[in-house]
C-alpha cells in the first residue's frame, strides 16, 4: 500500500469534527482494517468504531467510502469523520503508518486528481487560491476559476486554433485538389480574431493577478504629514511609529487589508525630503522605488501648510493618486477643492473624521480600476506568459510568407495554451504549482 496516503483534511479543535482523508489503491483494504467491517455503500455515511491494531477502539464516528473512479482524486477515497483530540489523532496516525499508508505531500490530492483526469490546472490552482482567499473577491474569483471560467476561455480559443490549422493542413495536403479560395481567408480572419481577443486579455491593469495577490497602495508625503497616523487609522492598529521627530520612518511598512472585499496591501513610506542621513536617503529612495510599483497612491499633505503644499510630493500625483490634506481640524481658512487638478479629501488621521470618507473613495477607485465583472481573467503570471508566447506567435502568422510556416506558429499557439490548462509540457511545473498547497488538498 505504498502508493496510498493520508491526511488529517480539516480539523475543529479538540472538540469539534477532525475530517481524515484516505486516497490511493489499498485504501478499501485499509478501511476494512480500520472498522473490521465490510466496505459501506459508496457515498454514504455510516457510524463504525476505528480500531488500532490489538482491536482496541480508537474513536467513534462517521465513515464515507468513495469508489474509483467517482471521487476527488479519481482513486478509491474514504473520509473519516472523528473526533479532533490529539490523543485520537496520535493513535490515527500509528495505526496508519502500520498499515503502510503515508502522510500525503502538501498539494498530492489535488496533484492525484490533476493527473487522473479530474481536474485541470486552473481548476487545481482555483482550489488553492479558494483556500487563501481572505476577501470576498478573492473568494469569488476563485469559484469562478474553481468553475471552469478560464478553463474554458482557453479551450474555446485552443479550439479555434484548431480549426483553423485544420484549414491549413487541407490546403498542404490536397493542393492540387479544388479547395477553395475562401478555407484560408476564413483561417487568417478567425486568427487576427483570436490574437487580438488574447491581446485584450493581457493589456489590462493585470486584475485577477492583482485580486489574487492583493493591490499595493503607497501613502507618500513629506515627513510629518500624518502618513504613519493614516496607516495606523487604516489598519486599526499601531503598525507604524508615530512620533513628532521628522524623520521617524526609514524603512517601507506594509499592512494587509479588507478593503469593501478587495485585497489590498497598503505601504507607508519614509517622508520625501533631501537629508543628509544615508539612512535616511534610503528610505527615502526606497519610498520613491515603492510609489513608482504601486497601483494606487495616497498623496498626504499637511493640510495647515495650505498652500503652501510639499513639492517633491506634488509631483508624486498622476491619475492614480488621491490627494488628502491631513489635520483638518487644525486647518485656517477655507479649505481647496482641489490639488494640481485633482480632487482633495480632507481628513483627520489623529481624529479619525474624514477617514471613512478617504476608504469610500479609495474603494471606489480600486472598483473602477480592478473590477473583474463576469470574464475570466488570468490569475497567474504563468497563464499570463503562455498567452504572450501565443499572441506572439499568432503576430508571425503569415500564409503568404508559406502556408507550412504558418501552421508551425499556430501549433505553436495552441501548444502555449494546452499549458495553462496542463494539457501539454507541463511537467517542469506541478512541483512549483502544488507545493503551494496545504497539506489535505
Amino acid at each position: 500500500m505504498s502508493d496510498t496516503i493520508y491526511a488529517l483534511a480539516s480539523a475543529a479543535g479538540r472538540a469539534g469534527v477532525a475530517v481524515w482523508r484516505l486516497s490511493g489503491e489499498g485504501t478499501g483494504e485499509a478501511l476494512v482494517a480500520l472498522t473490521g467491517k465490510t466496505l459501506p455503500q459508496p457515498r454514504k455515511a455510516v457510524r463504525a468504531r476505528i480500531r488500532d491494531g490489538s482491536g482496541e477502539v480508537i474513536d467513534d464516528g462517521l465513515v464515507l467510502w468513495f469508489a474509483a473512479p467517482h471521487s476527488f482524486t479519481g482513486e478509491d477515497v474514504a473520509e473519516l469523520h472523528l473526533h479532533g483530540g490529539r490523543a485520537v489523532a496520535a493513535a490515527l496516525t500509528r495505526r496508519l503508518g502500520e498499515l503502510g499508508l503515508r502522510p500525503a505531500e502538501p498539494g498530492e490530492f489535488s496533484r492525484r486528481a490533476f493527473l487522473n483526469g479530474k481536474l485541470d490546472l486552473t481548476r487545481a490552482e482555483a482550489i488553492a487560491d479558494l483556500v487563501d482567499a481572505e476577501t470576498s473577491a478573492q473568494r469569488r474569483q476563485a469559484l469562478r476559476q474553481l468553475d471552469g471560467g478560464l478553463a474554458g476561455l482557453v479551450e474555446e480559443w485552443r479550439a479555434g486554433l484548431i480549426r483553423a490549422m485544420a484549414h491549413l493542413e487541407a490546403v498542404i495536403d490536397f493542393a492540387d485538389e479544388d479547395i477553395p479560395d475562401t478555407l484560408l481567408d476564413q483561417s487568417v480572419a478567425e486568427v487576427r480574431s483570436l490574437r487580438a481577443e488574447m491581446a485584450g486579455h493581457l493589456d489590462g491593469r493585470r486584475s485577477g493577478e492583482r485580486l489574487r495577490d492583493g493591490i499595493h497602495i503607497a501613502i507618500l508625503g513629506a515627513p510629518n504629514a500624518g502618513k504613519s497616523s493614516l496607516l495606523n487609522r487604516l489598519a486599526g492598529r499601531d503598525a507604524a511609529i508615530v512620533s513628532a521627530q521628522a524623520g521617524t520612518t526609514r524603512d517601507v511598512i506594509e499592512v494587509h487589508l479588507d478593503l469593501a472585499g478587495w485585497p489590498v496591501i497598503v505601504a507607508d513610506t519614509a517622508g520625501l525630503r533631501e537629508s543628509d542621513c544615508e539612512i535616511e536617503s534610503e528610505g527615502v529612495r526606497r519610498a520613491e522605488a515603492r510609489a513608482a510599483g504601486a497601483d494606487l497612491r495616497l498623496c498626504v499633505f499637511d493640510g495647515t501648510l495650505y498652500p503652501d503644499l510639499d513639492a517633491a510630493t506634488l509631483e508624486m500625483i498622476d491619475d492614480a493618486t488621491l490627494v488628502v490634506l491631513n489635520k483638518r481640524d487644525l486647518m485656517a481658512g477655507a479649505v481647496p477643492d482641489s490639488v494640481a487638478g485633482h480632487p482633495v479629501l480632507t481628513l483627520s488621521a489623529k481624529g479619525g473624521e474624514g477617514v471613512d470618507e478617504l476608504v469610500a473613495a479609495l474603494s471606489g477607485m480600486v472598483e473602477s480600476r480592478f473590477a473583474v465583472g463576469s470574464a475570466p481573467l488570468l490569475t497567474r503570471e504563468r497563464h499570463r506568459k503562455a498567452v504572450a508566447e501565443a499572441v506572439d506567435a499568432l503576430g508571425r502568422f503569415n500564409p503568404e510568407l508559406g502556408v507550412e510556416m504558418a501552421a508551425e506558429d499556430l501549433r505553436l499557439a495552441a501548444r502555449s495554451l494546452g499549458r495553462i490548462t496542463g494539457r501539454v509540457d507541463v511537467d517542469e511545473v506541478l512541483d512549483v504549482i502544488f507545493r503551494e498547497f496545504c497539506i489535505g488538498k
